[in-house]
């Protein structure tokens, strides 16, 4: 049966569903505040492994006290934390990821002393927002109300909420209709570089029928949301060389080559003008049908809001709206630097300029060919590759070097959307929200669940909860508590409802 078609039919068949839970999100999100803001409180920057024991106590007591069997998947650095709620054995299994660390943080940049201790916040109506008390939500909150704090929305927030809604059951004593594994992923933000491993150790212990992924933000309408897919992620740093040293650019201009200028031309090369990658071959084995583009013009975007949104007046041109562009892998410049700007400017010839790329994967792109395309492409602009700093006698023998390393993080993953995963999903929401969620082919992110799919091979779709607009990643990221309790809401239909 076509996706097309199954949808259609789901549709009529739930067409009368009314909203569900709703009081009893609303209920739980007030209790569980306290809860969010204790988990808030613990700092979870995985750059540091003794920030991160504390996170791991943390949901192994919650989890338990839960009554979930927890242990820890050891690891070289910092531990996967698996907990596991087996209850019927002839209930399928669900496996869930959360993802517990958070990106670093300059205290500099928050409007707040301290990142890790949460605030609560109103809008001032003028496109700011005022801190308030936390007393302020203990009779009832305004939805549009918001939690400061490092990872508030990437991802404590759903954590909380996947806990309250367990809460919700048990105070009904109702249990789930399935079984469910937990794994919490500590070191998401470092590319859970110890993940692929983990799970090709531990597949009998992490064996399921299908997973579900509570992370990520909604559809920027900010309805229910299904994502069944999100590009993987691979890195590549380049540096070229000029002087061993800075040198005065009036004794050396002219005379001693400028690196940055030649990392500007291997750059400007890489891509057209209107943003397409030049890289022979880099969009191979991509094909969007007739009925995925008309899955992915279903998706309610508005591409006005969306330029206007970034203040752009234009878009490259790899696909001629946002969700066509994101089915591509794509090569970007998350970084350039060379020399100094601003007040701290000299007349110099630099010694280095060095750029860090990403490379955004998609199902039909392998990541060590795309990576081989830009390597051949610097070769063919007449440099010497090195994987470290060039020594003297390199320095003196070839005329233009640089250095290249890479890493790859994860592969994509994409889930078809008429397989029982994406039913029930689909299902489970509408009856929730008493109207269908978005649906998203592919997401422009990258999570770590390609791992978990193709060594377990099971299907997998992303249930994201929180806000668009939350500044994961960025100084001051929040959780609005709307989207609190209907990440909460969201959960216990999942939950009540049988795979």
């Amino acid at each position: 049966m076509k996706s097309g078609i199954l949808f259609f039919c789901l549709g009529i068949s739930i067409l009368w569903a009314q909203p569900r839970y709703e009081s009893d999100a609303q209920a739980a999100s007030e209790k569980s505040l306290p809860l969010l803001r204790d988990f808030l409180s613990i700092a979870n920057d995985a750059l540091y492994p003794e920030q991160i024991e504390p996170n791991v106590v943390w949901c192994k007591a919650q989890f338990s006290q839960r009554g979930f069997h927890t242990q820890r998947i050891a690891t070289s650095v910092s531990p996967l934390l698996l907990a596991q709620y087996i209850h019927d054995k002839k209930a399928p299994t669900v496996l869930v990821y959360l993802q517990i660390d958070g990106q670093p943080v300059d205290t500099t940049q928050w409007n707040q002393p301290n990142p890790y201790k949460p605030v609560l916040k109103k809008p001032t109506g003028q496109g700011g927002y005022e801190q308030i008390p936390w007393e302020s939500a203990h009779k009832g909150y305004d939805e549009e109300w918001r939690v400061f704090a490092r990872s508030a929305s990437d991802a404590k927030g759903p954590v909380v909420m996947f806990l309250a809604a367990l809460d919700v059951l048990a105070e009904k004593n109702l249990r789930p209709k399935f079984n469910i594994k937990v794994i919490m992923d500590f070191e998401e933000e470092l590319g859970s570089p110890r993940l692929p491993q983990a799970v090709l150790d531990n597949r009998a212990l992490l064996a399921a029928d299908m997973m579900v992924i509570f992370d990520g933000p909604r559809h920027v309408s900010n309805q229910p949301t299904l994502l069944f897919g999100a590009r993987g992620i691979a890195t590549v740093g380049i540096t070229t060389y000029g002087p061993i040293v800075p040198q005065h650019s009036g004794h050396f201009g002219n005379y001693a080559p400028n690196p940055a200028l030649r990392m500007s031309k291997l750059l400007a090369g890489m891509k057209d003008e209107y943003g397409r990658v030049l890289l022979p071959g880099f969009y191979d084995g991509v094909s969007l049908t007739p009925e995925t583009q008309s899955h992915l013009r279903a998706v309610p975007d508005n591409e006005d809001y969306i330029r206007q949104k970034l203040q752009i007046a234009a878009i490259d041109s790899v696909g001629s709206y946002y969700q066509e562009s994101i089915q591509y892998p794509s090569l970007n410049i998350r970084g350039l630097q060379s020399g100094w700007v601003n007040e701290k400017s000299r007349t110099i010839v630099p010694a280095w300029a060095k750029a860090e790329l990403d490379i955004r994967l998609v199902p039909e792109s392998q990541p060590e060919i795309l990576i081989e395309k830009v390597r051949s492409y610097i070769k063919a602009q007449g440099y010497f590759l090195t994987s470290k700093e060039p020594t003297r006698e390199e320095r003196l023998q070839f005329a233009k070097i640089a250095r290249f390393e890479y890493e790859i993080s994860y592969p994509a993953f994409r889930t078809d959307y008429d397989t029982g995963l994406g039913t029930w999903l689909f299902r489970s929401l509408k009856q929730t929200f008493g109207k269908p969620p978005v649906m998203i082919r592919m997401s422009g992110g990258s999570i770590p669940i390609a791992p978990f799919v193709n060594t377990l091979g099971i299907p997998a779709v992303g249930v994201p909860t929180v806000q668009k607009d939350n500044n994961q990643h960025s100084p001051n990221e929040n959780l609005r508590l709307g989207n609190f309790k209907e990440g909460i809401q969201t959960m216990i239909g999942i939950l009540l409802d049988k795979p």
